[in-house]
């Protein structure tokens, strides 16, 4: 039963560290672009969309397409950025140790 209850402490410790990760993670940003610049995003810790910002110059109305490609590949590259700030973050937090479900 000891144990068990050390389990429990040990578990409860983890969800307030996995909750003060959450609010610093949403607190943190990354910026990614895309077209040398052209078009830049900004993404919060959580994958949330802050901004995006499209040099006038690269909007070209015969060429929308080439402009959502453009804003897609900025948002991808921020998601990915997120996902290693994610990941470099639990790590520390659980020393190392992958744990399935996490963020993932």
């Amino acid at each position: 039963m000891k144990d068990i209850g050390k389990l429990l402490k040990q578990a409860q410790q983890m969800q307030v560290k996995m909750a003060e990760l959450q609010a610093k993670l949403a607190e943190r940003t990354v910026e990614s672009s895309a077209g040398g610049g052209m078009v830049k995003v900004m993404m919060n810790g959580q994958h949330e969309v802050l901004t995006v910002r499209i040099e006038p110059e690269v909007v070209d109305p015969s060429d929308v397409e080439m402009l959502e490609d453009l804003v897609i590949a900025a948002v991808n590259e921020a998601r990915s950025q997120v996902d290693e700030m994610i990941k470099s973050e639990m790590s520390s937090l659980t020393g190392g140790m992958p744990i399935p479900g996490l963020f993932n």
